[in-house]
């Protein structure tokens, strides 16, 4: 039964990252632009946890490596919003899953984790799915050619650098590891929002109205279920199980933007894909152990 709750409970955080898409839109359509969406999110989680934890804001003056973590993971909450809301939902899904690739080479430089011929095997075949998907008609090369396209793989890069991260400050208290995720989510937006406000790239914060308000506290609300699910599942399930269930994000994300006109299936990007999504799962496979 707590292996069921626990499923369930990453499959709640794969949903509401799946689908997060659809409610950053709806709000950048009321003018708030998906980095002070996010801004505004992350801060709401962080005054909770803060609440919840009064003195958990003192592990970052114990631990300097959790600002790391802050910045890895703001970065990954900056890339993903921000390019699910402006550029086709299942390119950016995908290519933000090139995760596991990302993450032979940074356990490597990090951890010392010398990769074995199957890592290397994986990353080669996500980095095929990656030329596939990346090469179009109009495209000599397989580049990222838009901003959705680079903020998907910063961000999912940011995202493999946010795992290794938590592998290796895996003795730090729990609520210190969230507070800097929180407080990266919050931090890294507000000031990529600042930086991109001269430029144009992002809009100015409108005031505050109803018709953002609202969703931005349900989106908050979600985002706190969601990271529930995922530290009550992965605390109970083996690793292995816990990212083979969070691929379900690629099915939520995929069929919500598909069936709501905010993504186009086209044979590469299917191919490619496959790709990609096989070498995740390969990556999340458990390895077979030898019997004495």
């Amino acid at each position: 039964m707590n292996s069921a709750f626990a499923a369930w409970g990453l499959v709640l955080n794969a949903f509401v990252w799946g689908v997060s898409w659809y409610p950053f839109r709806l709000l950048e359509a009321e003018s708030l632009h998906p980095l002070w969406s996010t801004f505004i999110i992350y801060a709401l989680a962080l005054l909770a946890l803060l609440v919840w934890h009064p003195s958990s804001w003192r592990a970052l003056l114990q631990h300097p490596l959790l600002w790391l973590l802050v910045l890895a993971s703001g970065l990954t909450n900056v890339g993903f919003n921000w390019a699910v809301t402006v550029g086709d939902v299942v390119r950016v899904v995908l290519l933000f899953y090139l995760m596991p690739a990302w993450s032979v080479l940074l356990a490597w430089a990090l951890l010392g984790e010398r990769p074995h011929a199957s890592a290397l095997l994986r990353l080669l075949l996500a980095l095929a799915g990656v030329v596939i998907v990346l090469k179009t008609p109009e495209s000599p090369w397989p580049v990222p050619h838009s901003l959705p396209d680079w903020l998907a793989l910063m961000g999912g890069f940011s995202f493999a650098l946010t795992n290794v991260l938590l592998r290796k400050l895996r003795d730090t208290p729990d609520e210190a590891r969230m507070v800097a995720m929180f407080a990266g989510g919050a931090l890294l937006a507000l000031l990529t929002a600042l930086g991109g406000q001269p430029s144009g790239l992002v809009s100015p914060l409108p005031a505050l109205a109803n018709g953002w308000v609202w969703l931005v506290l349900a989106t908050s609300l979600a985002f706190i279920a969601a990271n529930l699910g995922l530290q009550f599942g992965a605390a109970r399930l083996p690793a292995a199980t816990t990212s083979l269930v969070m691929l379900t994000e690629v099915v939520f994300a995929s069929v919500s933007s598909v069936l709501m006109d905010a993504a186009e299936l086209q044979g590469r990007t299917l191919l490619g894909g496959t790709l990609i999504l096989l070498a995740a799962l390969w990556a999340a496979w458990p390895a077979r152990t030898a019997t004495p």
